[in-house]
């Protein structure tokens, strides 16, 4: 069972904030942080709750200047539930905190089959004794609107009495992040609190520019026992249900807390408060909710297994675990993207980047109607794009580097350097290339789902007009006849500007240039391919005439790609940047992960240096395979042999800094992909990141949803090379010693449930009985089909069986 659980023994007020982040519970619509239920925010503790696109936008003075931030809303706080022991003489002894009591022992158990959190502690009170308390909690995965919690106390020297505030907590603000401190950080506005019945609260409020109504219900009720006294208390900004209850020693009191929730912008509902009086009035009770919480969970897993063993097959565990509570089935049914932070914390104000690029691939395989949800939500927002675009000056869809409720630009304008104090200008909009990531994403997901409708349809019109607008900003050069992308920001993002230069941008980025570049392949294919009624409906609606295409074709082959001394250059005149001492900085600075501060408090700036701060140029070996790689190349009229890339590799690895959480993993796949000995150490790194908090408390702000994701997938597509094309599955497996025996479950297409195991040099393919055709299989040096029903082994050259 210990795979299944993680513990955190003790109180360490240091630590609550990266424990309440991991403690995370939810179910794809809501999400609740692993707070202590008695606790108030403050400089400890953060209970937070959070729906899925529920955001809202506010003003704020930054550096003299009105800026505007939308943001992710912190939600009233259901799980607020304290309580006070009665004393001897009759007078209650304090509100009970972990801060003021004496803790016997103390210990937060969570059970990932079960998606519980439970606490269990003793406290010992002068006058009224010991008491035991254990406190389990669960976010609803079968029914999403629905959380409980419940505490059972068990007195054990002495009778007395316990009294229990049960209340919803609507006076909360968005504080998860210390460095947005001078940002408003107030969203909710119009609280009113009421009671329904004898055992029930509730408690309505608005967003206050976005005007979305929340509405939440709380039934506290006493199982099985008598209740001294209980009082409704509707106040101003909190609905409080009170209770005295006796306690007799050795005879366990269990509270439940059960509460409802709905917002305006969910489906099939009128009037949030009636939809949550009437949903908390009919949960079941406690145990029932668990059962049928766990059945729903048990689904899941079954359809998200995975099998690798010791510490790296439980971490990978925990991360699928944190996936499917911010996307679950239940996602299929919103309008929200992949926040980057998951639905844990308030760090990149709740926004969504290009993470969906390290999602996908594994989602395509067990739950593409979510992958499909989540490429409608940016197909919503390509007519914003468009209009972005052509605001811009050009044609096609130009998608916004952050994005939020709709399809305009999220991304700040101001960054605060915590190490400096200074508020300083942010470039990163420039990051172009999440068009790129898009278009990727929509190809990826009708490759592996075979998913032809939606390619034909709403996929061709954003994957058309993103190459469109990388068509647009090519620059010609008559000189060199070779097109250019200029003022752009690759996904290093040290690099916003040259040295010295009074705009910001740089010209050629690598990974832009030839991402761009197979768009525009991509987007020429797909036009080739469409059956010509809906080439011509394509066509008549997106205005799309011949001479475009052919454009198209030109710039696709003629993008330029800087080289430097036999090396991919990260952008045109990256070799001209100074050389950065190393040795010097790590010497100096405990952790120099975040070069680019500690350089600007300096008074010096990282884009003068030689450091890229994570995968920028290697990122195109994560996406592509080495042959799609060469490929790719070949067709912009390069030679990228192995030597080239090896050289590649080996001259980024030593000017990156790993300042984010993703730049492990993407190392560790594309070193695992050369078959490279030091794969292992990245690996390592990123199925550690959030666990060790090795950025030092960003986790407490939030999970790293896609570095989480992207472990997944460097299993299951990076150590097995698979690629879903030509209506088959393509292995071609990588050796990682550290991780030589795997395995998981994958559906593909009709097959649900299709098993990968990885032993001993051996590759077993195992495909579930049904009314399916047999399944393809294609290694570099054979072909089979395995039939449903049926269990192939395959014995892997030696090359591949590695150690």
């Amino acid at each position: 069972m210990a795979e299944w659980t993680w513990e955190w023994e003790g109180y360490d007020p240091a630590a609550e904030r990266l424990r309440e982040s991991l403690c995370t519970l939810g179910n794809g619509y809501v999400a609740t942080r692993g707070a202590m239920p008695e606790c108030r925010a403050g400089l400890v503790h953060y209970p937070g709750t959070y729906a899925a696109g529920c955001y809202n936008r506010a003003t704020s003075t930054v550096a003299g200047r009105q800026v505007v931030n939308e943001d992710l809303v912190n939600l009233p706080n259901w799980l607020l539930l304290r309580f006070r022991l009665r004393r001897a003489g009759g007078t209650w002894g304090p509100w009970f905190s972990p801060d003021r009591h004496t803790l016997l022992d103390h210990r937060h158990t969570l059970d990932l089959r079960r998606a519980t959190l439970t606490r269990t502690f003793r406290l010992r009170d002068k006058e009224a004794g010991v008491v035991a308390v254990e406190q389990t909690r669960l976010v609803h995965m079968g029914d999403p609107h629905l959380a409980a919690l419940r505490t059972v106390f068990t007195c054990e020297d002495r009778a007395g009495e316990v009294e229990i505030e049960s209340s919803l907590d609507g006076e909360v603000t968005n504080g998860n992040v210390h460095r947005y401190r001078a940002l408003d950080h107030h969203h909710l506005t119009r609280v009113r609190t009421g009671a329904r019945d004898p055992r029930t609260v509730w408690l309505t409020c608005r967003t206050s520019t976005s005007d979305i109504g929340v509405a939440m219900a709380a039934r506290t009720i006493v199982a099985d026992r008598s209740v001294a006294s209980s009082e409704l208390r509707p106040a101003r900004h909190r609905a409080v249900h009170r209770l005295v209850v006796p306690l007799a020693p050795g005879r366990p009191v269990a509270v439940e807390k059960t509460v409802a929730l709905h917002t305006s912008r969910d489906p099939a509902i009128s009037d949030p408060l009636g939809a949550v009086l009437d949903r908390v009035s009919a949960a079941a009770d406690f145990p029932g909710l668990l059962d049928s919480h766990g059945a729903a969970w048990e689904r899941l897993w079954r359809r998200a297994e995975i099998e690798v063993p010791g510490r790296a097959g439980r971490v990978l565990r925990l991360h699928l675990f944190h996936l499917l509570q911010t996307l679950s089935p239940h996602t299929a049914d919103l309008d929200v993207g992949v926040p980057a932070r998951g639905l844990h914390g308030e760090a990149y104000r709740g926004h969504v980047f290009w993470d969906e690029l390290f999602v996908l691939p594994y989602l395509n395989l067990h739950f593409p109607e979510v992958s499909r949800a989540l490429l409608n939500y940016r197909y919503r927002r390509l007519p914003q794009a468009c209009r972005a675009a052509a605001a811009n000056g050009r044609a096609g869809a130009m998608y916004p580097w952050q994005s939020g409720s709709d399809g305009r630009e999220e991304t700040q304008e101001w960054h605060l350097n915590p190490r400096s104090g200074r508020w300083l200008p942010d470039h990163s909009r420039l990051q172009y290339h999440v068009g790129s990531a898009i278009a990727y994403d929509v190809w990826q997901y009708c490759e592996a789902t075979g998913d032809t409708e939606f390619l034909h349809t709403k996929g061709a019109e954003m994957l058309l007009q993103i190459a469109r607008f990388w068509a647009d900003l090519a620059d010609f050069d008559p000189e060199t006849k070779r097109y250019h992308l200029r003022a752009v920001v690759g996904p290093d993002e040290y690099h916003d500007a040259y040295p010295g230069a009074a705009l910001p941008g740089l010209e050629d980025n690598a990974y832009t240039n030839v991402t761009a570049a197979w768009v525009l392949g991509r987007a020429l294919d797909l036009v080739r391919r469409l059956p010509a009624w809906r080439r011509e409906e394509l066509r008549d609606r997106v205005r799309l005439d011949g001479d475009e295409l052919l454009k198209w074709e030109e710039v696709s082959r003629r993008l330029w790609v800087p080289f430097h001394r036999g090396v991919v250059s990260q952008f045109e005149g990256y070799d001209d940047l100074a050389e950065l001492d190393w040795d010097a900085y790590r010497r100096h600075y405990d952790d120099i992960r975040r070069l680019d501060r500690i350089l600007e408090a300096e008074g010096d700036t990282v884009n003068r240096y030689k450091a890229s701060k994570q995968a920028d140029v290697l990122m195109l070996g994560h996406l592509f395979s080495p042959a799609e790689l060469r490929g790719l190349f070949e067709r912009l009229g390069h030679d990228l042999d192995d030597e080239v890339w090896r050289r590649t590799v080996d001259y980024y690895l030593r000017r990156t800094s790993h300042g984010s959480t993703l730049s492990g993993l993407v190392h560790g796949l594309v070193l695992a992909r050369a078959r490279r000995a030091d794969a292992w150490n990245y690996v390592r790194e990123a199925l550690e990141a959030d666990i060790a908090d090795i950025q030092g408390g960003t986790t407490g702000e939030g999970i790293h949803l896609g570095a989480m994701a992207g472990t997944l997938d460097l299993v299951q597509r990076g150590l097995t090379g698979l690629q879903t094309r030509e209506d088959a599955l393509w292995l071609d497996p990588v050796p990682l010693p550290a991780l030589s025996e795997y395995g998981f479950s994958l559906r593909y297409r009709g097959h649900w449930g299709v098993r990968i195991r990885r032993l001993s040099g051996r590759l077993r393919i195992g495909v579930p009985g049904s009314e399916e055709s047999a399944l393809r299989v294609v290694l570099a040096d054979r072909a089979v089909t395995v039939a449903p029903g049926e269990t192939c082994t395959l014995v892997l050259r030696a090359e591949d069986a590695g150690g």
